[in-house]
């Protein structure tokens, strides 16, 4: 059984370790891609999250106005934050943006419909907001 499949952690450090030293022939090249494709498909799929939540508040926001709170206005101000901070962190994502909104409106749909109880089919089939007002702190439909 290989360090990796019995102690990740070490198998990390080993590799950091490893690559200070220049010592690439003894890396474990295999695991070492498919880790770094993991970390890149990580930020994408919290990306897609992120965007999930907000879109799904900003449409209780939307059509549950008698059922505004301090709780969803922070959790609107926190998926807001952390989009930025992935944004910031990898600026590539920004390229996806437009994307990203597209795939997980639907999922936002669903979850504004279980969780206000509001039919899925009063709320707009595609998504009524444009990307500069998601990410805009200021924006509350």
């Amino acid at each position: 059984m290989s360090l990796y499949e019995q102690d990740y952690c070490a198998w990390v450090t080993q590799h950091i370790n490893l690559l200070k030293l220049k010592q690439l022939t003894q890396m474990d090249i295999k695991n070492l891609i498919e880790e770094l494709d993991d970390m890149g498909a990580h930020q994408h799929h919290a990306l897609l999250n992120r965007l999930r939540i907000l879109l799904a508040h900003l449409l209780k926001w939307q059509y549950q106005a008698r059922y505004r709170s301090r709780s969803w206005n922070a959790t609107i101000f926190e998926q807001r934050v952390q989009i930025e901070e992935l944004l910031e962190r990898s600026p590539s994502l920004q390229s996806t943006l437009l994307a990203k909104i597209e795939k997980s409106y639907p999922k936002a749909l669903k979850l504004a419909a279980k969780e206000t109880g509001i039919h899925v089919s009063v709320f707009p089939s595609d998504c009524p907001y444009s990307h500069q007002e998601i990410l805009d702190e200021n924006f509350y439909p």
